[in-house]
């Protein structure tokens, strides 16, 4: 199996990679794929606080480098147009089509999964894996399974993973390590020029730090414009 982790890593730091270290290891994957989202149409508007998409690909591919287990793939910075991840998992179905993928997303976007574009379909698709996060741990797949997918969906008695009636696709739910870091947190405290080195990891701490894009604005300028 290869899980595919996407995101917008604006920026990437030492959650994201703790996080895929630990489901490669509870689910025993081949490898684990950061993908990019060059344009999420799901955070339409706040454009101004994402930083360019090739620069956080670049960061990406220095935070993973010497990880024999992480690779990262451009597939969504590459395809003009929002980044919808049911097109990816079309393509990257066909590029991996003798390997299961596993979709690696955290709690708080998967409640969310039901406004993406074709959310049944995205379901059917591949299997899934939800991480907790930080402060939040604890809960039951039927607390926050996407009211769309509700029907398609077996749940196991201990209420932790699930079955696609038709598709045979599961999700399963996995608590990693909570660690106290967050994109949010680390772009305020660049806009601040507080130090972010102990949030993110160090083989990409320069990079982000020199390219400025959150640094405190000046009026009318959106960091990414930098």
């Amino acid at each position: 199996m290869i899980g595919i982790y996407g995101g917008t890593f604006n920026p990437i730091h030492s959650g994201h990679l703790r996080a895929a270290e630990e489901v490669v290891d509870a689910l025993e994957l081949a490898r684990m794929v950061f993908v990019p989202s060059a344009r999420p149409p799901h955070k339409e508007g706040d454009e101004g606080i994402i930083a360019p998409a090739r620069q956080r690909l670049a960061w990406v591919e220095l935070a993973i480098q010497g990880n024999a287990r992480f690779c990262v793939d451009a597939i969504e910075v590459d395809r003009p147009g929002p980044s919808y991840l049911v097109d990816t998992l079309e393509a990257l179905s066909q590029r991996f089509a003798d390997e299961e993928l596993v979709f690696v997303v955290g709690r708080d976007a998967f409640c969310e999964m039901g406004s993406w574009r074709s959310p049944r379909a995205l379901f059917a698709a591949c299997h899934i894996a939800v991480t907790s996060r930080p402060p939040v741990v604890g809960g039951q797949l039927a607390e926050w399974l996407p009211e769309c997918a509700r029907a398609d969906f077996e749940l196991a008695p201990d209420g932790l993973s699930g079955r696609h009636l038709s598709a045979g696709t599961w999700i399963r739910q996995l608590e990693i390590t909570a660690l106290d870091v967050s994109a949010t947190a680390i772009r305020e405290r660049l806009a601040q020029g507080a130090p972010v080195d102990h949030m993110v990891p160090p083989a990409a701490h320069a990079a982000i730090v020199a390219s400025q894009c959150y640094n405190d604005p000046s009026p009318g300028v959106a960091p990414g414009d930098r």
